[in-house]
């Protein structure tokens, strides 16, 4: 019996125990986005950070544990909502000793200041599925505005736990110095390049403004 490549590739996807998910399942217009309060979801919700290190090598690390509320409403963008949260002994690079400097008193002091917190003022849509989201940033015990560039990925029913999900990819680029984080600087950037990998689930209830319990 003689065999084809094409024909063992469809016999391995054939017996796939996990379904693969239709397109029309998940919507990429943001008008057809389902209004409402949404909150984090935490497990596939991250914020990567990047770095200048000594004008030798990009570095980067993240930040996950994240937590907070979204009022989404497609019809009226301006009107929406962000408050989000992210602990800062979360901070995860691949060196530990690194990690541990990380959260210490010269750079973040995650013991005196635990969270970093976005808490939006405005929203201007930008494109069809594109906006800057303006509002304060809360890192290492100081307030700083600070813009994020978002733009809508996706909607729809997660096929694994059957919640209405909508996520976002978010770019924003900051000073440390502007919250007090100067160690090493210029060896290391001042300029910290940031990238949101955000996931929301909607909630059946309204959500109270500046809640983020999970």
């Amino acid at each position: 019996m003689r065999f084809s490549l094409r024909s063992v590739f469809t016999a391995i996807a054939l017996s796939c125990s996990v379904p693969a998910v239709a397109s029309a399942q998940v919507v990429t217009d943001a008008s057809q986005i389902q209004p409402g309060y949404y909150r984090v979801e935490p497990q596939h919700t991250q914020v990567s950070f990047t770095v200048l290190h000594f004008g030798f090598s990009v570095f980067e690390g993240l930040f996950s544990g994240a937590s907070g509320v979204l009022r989404l409403d497609p019809r009226q963008p301006e009107a929406s909502s962000l408050s989000v949260s992210v602990p800062v002994s979360s901070v995860l690079t691949t060196n530990s000793k690194l990690m541990e400097e990380l959260k210490g008193s010269e750079w973040l002091a995650a013991g005196q200041f635990p969270k970093a917190e976005f808490v939006s003022v405005s929203v201007k849509q930008t494109g069809p599925n594109d906006a800057l989201v303006s509002g304060n940033l809360t890192l290492h015990g100081i307030t700083h505005p600070e813009t994020l560039r978002v733009h809508f990925l996706g909607a729809g029913v997660n096929m694994l736990d059957k919640k209405y999900t909508v996520g976002f990819d978010a770019t924003a680029t900051i000073r440390r110095s502007d919250f007090g984080v100067r160690m090493f600087i210029p060896y290391v950037s001042d300029e910290v390049e940031l990238r949101i990998a955000a996931a929301f689930e909607r909630q059946d209830v309204a959500v109270p403004a500046g809640s983020d319990d999970r």
